[in-house]
């Protein structure tokens, strides 16, 4: 029998993933406030409401931007937990506060559905290629049942543990991403005043201690690496506000918990300095290269 799936937020990211599991064959319906994001999904059938979405699935996944949106969404009068057939399987990929995540788990749990937090790492390019990272926190038994879904969409899944740690274990991988692109960028930064090649040094680097994610797959400086969005005007990619929005959940899980990110702050004090210095909160997160090479922003 052919899994039905409902899918709520089809942005940078969700139209993507939403498409990936119409290729796998899965009977997929789609709802977004934009009716041109519905249309995108070829293959798939248009819902007039979130909560109709929900209604007549086996699993509905939610991509949406912030905690408000999702607790709107499943908790609201009209929401999906007030509209979702008995046994539907709900999986949040949103990012959001481990708190809002836990609310929303606990008061599926009380309707008896279960539920996921599944946030995703891997950007647009990973969702349009199918090989993003899902980052699940949940039971075993519900993560099993989402399994075939989540392969159709991304290439690695790691269980973090209960209902929140998905998002946890997203933070801090997002608080770290941060801070090694700011570093990046500064050393590519500093190398190019001195009369590097920014390519040559990229390669060095690559090869030597320096080499990190940020380096090796997605170059902040513009015309090293062609697919990276530092090449195209920094346009698309993950948008310098959502990092922000990130980093503010970093640090005020760190403030909750009590734990010390002094390098975690300083990078989104940059970032947050980067997007009113350059008013570059729709550009991708490796534009804070500017923040380093002004005249760059005026080039792209």
């Amino acid at each position: 029998m052919t899994l039905k799936i409902g899918f709520v937020g089809l942005g940078n990211m969700g139209g993507p993933m939403a498409r990936n599991l119409v290729a796998a064959g899965f009977e997929v319906r789609v709802f977004d406030l934009l009716p041109a994001l519905v249309e995108s999904v070829a293959g798939a059938r248009g819902a007039p409401t979130a909560a109709a979405c929900a209604t007549g699935v086996d699993l509905l996944i939610s991509m949406l931007p912030a905690g408000r949106h999702v607790e709107g969404l499943y908790l609201g009068a009209d929401g999906v937990l007030a509209s979702a057939d008995p046994g539907t399987l709900l999986v949040d990929c949103s990012t959001i506060d481990p708190a809002s995540a836990r609310k929303v788990a606990a008061a599926a749990a009380e309707r008896g559905f279960e539920m996921l937090d599944a946030p995703v790492s891997g950007g647009t390019g990973g969702a349009e290629a199918g090989t993003l990272t899902f980052i699940v926190g949940g039971s075993a038994g519900a993560l099993a049942r989402a399994r075939p879904a989540l392969e159709a969409m991304g290439r690695n899944i790691f269980h973090a543990g209960a209902n929140g740690a998905g998002q946890i274990a997203k933070i801090c991988n997002n608080m770290l991403l941060a801070i090694l692109m700011s570093g990046t960028a500064e050393a590519l930064a500093l190398g190019v005043r001195n009369g590097l090649d920014p390519t040559t040094l990229s390669e060095i680097m690559k090869q030597s201690s320096g080499g990190n994610w940020a380096l090796n797959v997605y170059n902040p400086y513009p015309g090293v690496m062609p697919t990276a969005p530092a090449s195209r005007g920094y346009a698309g990619g993950f948008m310098v506000e959502l990092m922000n929005k990130d980093l503010g959940l970093a640090i005020a899980t760190a403030e909750q918990s009590g734990s010390a990110v002094p390098m975690g702050a300083l990078a989104r004090n940059l970032y947050r300095m980067h997007e009113h210095t350059h008013e570059a909160g729709r550009f991708d997160f490796s534009s804070i290269q500017w923040l380093y090479d002004p005249a760059l922003k005026a080039r792209d």
